[in-house]
């Protein structure tokens, strides 16, 4: 599964909308409204990396509203969760 970061410029006065928008986009797994220079924050989850060009320009970037996108692509994935079951591995409770 290949994750992408992808930091959102919108129209300020349309956040919520747009943000309820994208994620009903299927792929995008979560949205998150954030303070800074962008101002919503979207993880999109795909197969393959094409995938992912059908998404963020495809559709995210033509949403009402949507002003500019800056997509990173993870390399790998970090969690609290993952830590916790790699540890319990081979532990009885």
């Amino acid at each position: 599964m290949i994750t992408a970061i992808v930091l959102i410029k919108t129209t300020v006065d349309r956040i919520p909308e747009i943000a309820e928008a994208i994620a009903a986009l299927e792929h995008v797994s979560e949205v998150y409204s954030v303070t800074g220079t962008y101002d919503l924050v979207a993880l999109v989850r795909v197969a393959r990396h094409d995938d992912l060009a059908d998404i963020i320009p495809g559709r995210i970037s033509k949403i009402p509203g949507v002003e500019v996108t800056d997509t990173h692509v993870a390399f790998r994935t970090y969690s609290q969760h993952d830590l916790e079951a790699a540890f319990a591995i081979g532990l009885d409770s």
